[in-house]
């Protein structure tokens, strides 16, 4: 703990907070790393500049998508426990995990990520949701097993999504009145020259912006604050911060970081 120049011991406050999100609230909020190389160390980097007596600690779990979320029991199921698959970055404790209905945190962060761009698989006689990672890497068995044992689920609609968002809010509501933050996400393609949508279908791009006006209509209902990374990166430069739809550079999850601590700061949590 930090000593003041008079030798007493300086007050830390310590902030606890519950990020369920993928690539886009870890890398912002805990760290970023190319390779072996740490080009970002979180939102503590901000903090110890703005709000040098405040440190943040970061609960970060993956999560596959809202609809399995609310579904999630607590526990893995068994046909899957006994399977130990090779799940890298989302595994099965993420995945069935209510932790963010049960654990307390002075704020909770969320991301509308998985939603616009997971695809789930539903188990044909148990109904649980499923997100098979990497599953072009699976033993020929696995694969098999995956193919015999369940089915795709289409794309979530906005409207679905947001109502599962709500219902979301709702259950943290029960116990907790501490702030929800919700990123959006940028709708820069890196590349993307389109003129005309005519027989195009829905680019990724504006499945984005359809997500992002759902999120402002929820915030509008339920009073949850919007990490607008979409505004973010626009005013900055979005071509120049993102690598690609997903990843961002250092300098961009630096922008992210700084409007996350600005939004805390507002709702009043780094105060002493």
């Amino acid at each position: 703990m930090p000593v003041s120049s008079t030798g007493l011991t300086n007050h830390v406050k310590r902030l606890n907070l519950f990020v369920k999100g993928n690539v886009d609230v870890h890398d912002s909020l805990h760290s970023c790393r190319i390779g072996s190389e740490l080009v970002w160390n979180g939102v503590n980097e901000i903090l110890r500049l703005t709000h040098p007596g405040c440190l943040a600690r970061i609960r970060h779990e993956t999560w596959n998508r809202s609809d399995a979320l609310l579904q999630a029991e607590g526990r893995v199921p068994d046909e899957l426990a006994l399977r130990h698959l090779p799940l890298g970055a989302y595994p099965e404790e993420s995945q069935f995990s209510r932790a963010i209905f049960e654990s307390k945190a002075d704020a909770i962060i969320l991301s509308t990520q998985p939603d616009i761009a997971a695809g789930l698989m539903r188990h044909r006689r148990e109904g649980f949701l499923f997100y098979a990672n990497d599953h072009e890497a699976w033993n020929p068995a696995d694969r098999q097993w995956l193919q015999t044992e369940f089915e795709a689920t289409g794309r979530l609609e906005v409207a679905q999504s947001m109502a599962n968002f709500e219902a979301i809010i709702v259950r943290i509501r029960e116990r907790s009145e501490a702030p929800i933050l919700i990123y959006n996400l940028s709708a820069i393609t890196p590349g993307e020259t389109i003129h005309c949508h005519l027989g195009l279908g829905e680019a990724y791009s504006t499945r984005i912006r359809r997500f992002n006006l759902g999120l402002i209509e929820l915030s509008e209902r339920t009073g949850i604050s919007i990490i607008d990374v979409d505004s973010l990166l626009a005013r900055q430069g979005a071509d120049g911060l993102k690598l690609d739809m997903v990843h961002l550079t250092p300098a961009g999850y630096r922008l992210v970081a700084e409007e996350v601590v600005r939004v805390l700061g507002e709702s009043g949590l780094l105060d002493d």
